[in-house]
């Protein structure tokens, strides 16, 4: 099967890389800097697996050739200019490995909801400093078709990436299963910025579980509004934690801790990484898409806007000193 990779941060580098060593044909859309690494010294993953592997760069999109499965990997704040980048590639289906919810209608209005699949990651990486990935989570990528059809196309895509080493599963069910993996990451990010901590960490003690627990039924309620039910999703049990009494949810986001503390002791929410490194976050397309929607429905979401706008605030100021600094 044939991939393009668009962007080649942790997760896109991590997709590549166990694809590239199944033997599969891979070319992967960088640019700057981070073209010219992967060209010089190939991807490098280290965390979970080790992997080195010589790595195609296409520095160009309008170069890419008829590919099977495009992957989008990009920030979300890239998305609009990324898309238009890839929008005459020759390609049979997409999908994006983003955090949020605006992903899947972004791609349909460039490439059709036909070729369009959704995806939702719990899977986790951290681009260093020395350009190599530390891989840190792989539970799993869920792939489906947004009408909620099993197809064979899903399936094959699925079994690729299994096969490659990569966590996946097809799902018929998968808008659920982005906003059951949304609901939680919202409330990660604000713990996680708040506190600045390993995520088991802040999952752990008992006085940052009550805050993600109330946050999590806040956020909760926009899907809710719209009719989508949430699942359970390992490691994530958002649909009991929201069913439960209060304090049994809070023992179960300590047992998430102690989970992610076991399976995966360095890892960090992709928006805190952002934030440690004076990166822009990841705050308007996430946070704010669910504070508008809420808003839409009428649904009080007033933790969710503090979370909004502390972080835009702070994201101000990393932008600000990001360009005093260049």
């Amino acid at each position: 099967m044939k991939f393009a990779i668009l962007g080649a941060g942790a997760l896109g580098s991590i997709m590549a890389a166990h694809l590239l060593r199944a033997g599969h044909d891979v070319q992967v859309i960088a640019r700057g800097s981070r073209a010219a690494y992967l060209k010089k010294h190939g991807i490098t993953i280290s965390g979970l697996v080790d992997i080195n592997v010589p790595c195609p760069v296409v520095t160009d999109p309008k170069l890419i050739e008829p590919t099977d499965v495009l992957v989008i990997a990009v920030k979300t704040y890239d998305m609009e200019a990324a898309l238009a980048g890839v929008a005459n590639i020759a390609v049979g289906s997409v999908l994006s490995v983003q955090n949020g919810m605006m992903k899947d209608g972004q791609i349909s209005q460039v490439f059709g909801r036909e070729r369009t699949l959704g995806a939702a990651t719990v899977t986790s990486g951290e681009l260093l400093p020395n350009g190599e990935v530390r891989f840190t989570l792989n539970e799993c990528l869920y792939i489906g078709e947004l009408s909620g059809e099993k197809t064979q196309r899903v399936d094959e895509v699925a079994d690729v990436l299994v096969k490659a080493g990569i966590g996946a599963q097809a799902s018929d069910n998968i808008v659920s299963i982005e906003w059951s993996k949304f609901v939680p990451w919202v409330a990660g990010v604000a713990l996680s910025t708040l506190t600045r901590l390993e995520t088991h960490k802040f999952l752990s003690d008992p006085d940052h579980a009550y805050l993600m627990a109330g946050l999590v039924r806040e956020v909760a309620s926009i899907p809710e509004k719209m009719g989508i039910a949430l699942e359970d999703i390992p490691p994530i049990p958002v649909k009991t934690m929201c069913a439960a009494p209060f304090d049994q949810a809070v023992e179960q986001i300590q047992a998430m801790g102690r989970h992610f503390e076991s399976v995966a002791p360095t890892h960090k929410i992709s928006t805190l990484q952002d934030l440690e490194h004076g990166r822009r976050m990841e705050v308007e397309e996430t946070l704010g898409f669910a504070l508008r929607e809420a808003q839409k429905l009428g649904v009080a979401t007033p933790t969710l806007e503090t979370c909004y706008r502390f972080l835009t605030g702070v994201n101000k100021f990393t932008m600000s000193s990001s360009s005093s600094a260049s």
